[in-house]
């Protein structure tokens, strides 16, 4: 229910939000046509546009609703048509249990989609990429300076980026192969801008700070996330670097690949430093072997596939009192879509679900998933507490500073994001995602994070709703920027992808903002178009030490 100026987004709730900065003495006047009825605010004070006021007055105690779940308690009495803020408000959720589940559910029109297609790249075992990329990654921090120098020998020759000290040998590589090469053949002697490899889009370099000196669970968690960029469909094989003696050990990689993909198919190069001996002589046999496996992996090529086989995250970051009201809801109508044509949704940031845990509950396609996700939360929760934190410490100050004043607030419209499918399957991180549908995946709610584990899942796209705005990108998935509203997408349009601002200035639908969107990713998906961060070369990766990390 809406005014030109303000939004009840629930019968239940008993505030509103300003579409506008509201000054004092503004009327606002909510019709309600289901009732035929009408009322009326005359606002006491000013209200920044995404902020919210009272509807009624509130006594210290009271309930405060939005979504028409519970989102925060009032610490003071608030008067009716006044300003809601973190004075006089207190984070409040509701407890839940597996009570009901969801009996029906409405699944969106799909018929406009069902034999589109995007062109991407099909893998052995049946997942289709959206991207082809090669990985170098170190098993431990101590092999991070080789792998630099690897990057540095690699990418300028190839036509990626920059060169260095190992370029002498990946040049005279180079040179063979262009002089073996067809005179029809794509391998000019141009400048070395131009891709050796023109089907692949790129070599990424996964450096990290662990592998050894934490615990044996954050040596397999790492060796898990890892595995699961092995056999991420946007990732043609990879290049392993090992010290030797660490606690993330190549078996213990070796295993937990095999976990994702029981034929290892993949060509994975592992080279052991303490091994070996010599640091040049591991290097030379990693560059030779890689180059050659380069050449293999440059004869994919895109070919249509359904929208079935994309896998998509789900995450919101530099969130604001819009980001529920339009980003959010748009990209859960476009998981709604595709979960119905057996697509793959991921919803994350399980601190950012506090108080709007119920309903995913009752969504729940079986009694298993939802005592695993109500045990997750619950642990979750309670280890942030043992060290003095708790999901109610959340909200960043840019949040607050935009309207979203409480966590359960902030959550409420972050999980319109998921829509309103059924949930599929819950995961802990770092497992991989094996459910057509929406899946449930227990990360902290930090940006680079989550989409790092999101992608370690079998993410092969994310859509990233911002109202505030981030850089945030992905080393091998493209990540789409949607601003919540016009005014960021005309102040940063140089990280933006899409605008969905639309909505909030009435112009379209939800759905409507949904369904354009699915159109533009197909774009994206299929290569035609390459994301802001992207061509930014924001290449992000940041692996969950499990601790407390909101």
């Amino acid at each position: 229910m809406s005014t030109r100026n303000a939004l009840k987004l629930d019968p239940r709730d008993n505030v509103m939000v300003a579409l506008a900065d509201l000054p004092a003495g503004e009327i606002v006047t909510l019709h309600d046509e289901s009732q035929d009825s009408s009322e009326s605010w005359t606002l006491a004070e000013p209200i920044p546009a995404k902020h919210k006021f009272a509807c009624v007055d509130f006594a210290p105690g009271d309930a405060i609703y939005m979504y028409g779940v519970i989102v925060a308690r009032a610490r003071l009495p608030i008067p009716r048509a006044t300003l809601l803020t973190t004075a006089n408000v207190i984070h409040d959720a509701a407890e839940f249990s597996r009570s009901e589940v969801q009996s029906h559910w409405n699944a969106p029109d799909t018929k406009p989609w069902q034999h589109k297609t995007f062109a991407g790249f099909h893998r052995p075992d049946g997942q289709v990429g959206t991207r082809n990329y090669w990985l170098i990654i170190p098993l431990v921090f101590c092999e991070n300076r080789n792998v630099d120098a690897l990057r540095e020998a690699f990418e300028e020759e190839l036509g990626y980026a920059r060169p260095k000290q190992y370029r002498a040998q990946v040049h005279s590589l180079v040179a063979g192969l262009r002089s073996s090469a067809p005179a029809s053949s794509s391998l000019t002697d141009e400048p070395t801008q131009t891709r050796v490899f023109p089907n692949i889009d790129g070599i990424r370099f996964l450096v990290h700070q662990m592998g050894c000196g934490g615990t044996r669970d954050d040596a397999r968690a790492l060796c898990g996330l890892l595995a699961g960029y092995i056999h991420h469909p946007n990732v043609a094989g990879a290049t392993v670097l090992s010290l030797g003696c660490q606690n993330a050990q190549p078996s213990l990689l070796i295993e937990e690949l095999a976990a994702r993909d029981h034929f290892l198919a993949k060509p994975v190069l592992i080279f052991s430093q303490q091994e070996i001996g010599l640091e040049s002589e591991m290097m030379g046999r990693a560059i030779s072997a890689t180059f050659a496996q380069l050449t293999e992996a440059n004869k994919a090529e895109r070919k249509p596939a359904p929208l079935s086989k994309l896998v998509v995250g789900l995450k919101c970051g530099g969130s604001d009192g819009f980001s529920g009201l339009s980003a959010n809801p748009a990209i859960g109508h476009l998981s709604d879509i595709l979960t119905t044509i057996g697509g793959r949704t991921i919803l994350s940031e399980f601190p950012e679900l506090c108080g709007s845990e119920q309903s995913l509950i009752d969504r729940c396609a079986s009694d298993e998933d939802a005592n695993r996700f109500m045990e997750l939360m619950r642990t979750y929760n309670a280890r942030a507490k043992a060290v003095n934190s708790g999901f109610e410490m959340n909200p960043s100050p840019g949040n607050i500073r935009d309207g979203l004043l409480t966590d359960a607030m902030k959550s409420a419209g972050a999980a319109r994001k998921g829509g309103t499918a059924p949930v599929a399957d819950v995961l802990d991180y770092p497992e991989y995602v094996r459910k057509d549908g929406l899946t449930l995946l227990c990360t902290p709610g930090n940006d680079v994070e989550c989409v790092t584990a999101q992608v370690g899942s079998g993410a092969n796209l994310v859509l990233f709703t911002t109202g505030l705005g981030t850089p945030t990108g992905n080393p091998i998935a493209p990540v789409v920027k949607l601003a919540t509203n016009i005014v960021l997408a005309k102040k940063m349009p140089d990280i933006i992808d899409i605008d969905t601002g639309g909505i909030i200035r009435g112009e379209k639908t939800v759905e409507q903002m949904g369904e354009e969107i699915l159109d533009r990713i197909l774009d994206i998906a299929s290569g035609r178009v390459f994301t802001k961060a992207e061509q930014l070369r924001q290449d992000d990766f940041i692996p969950w030490k499990r601790g407390v990390s909101l």
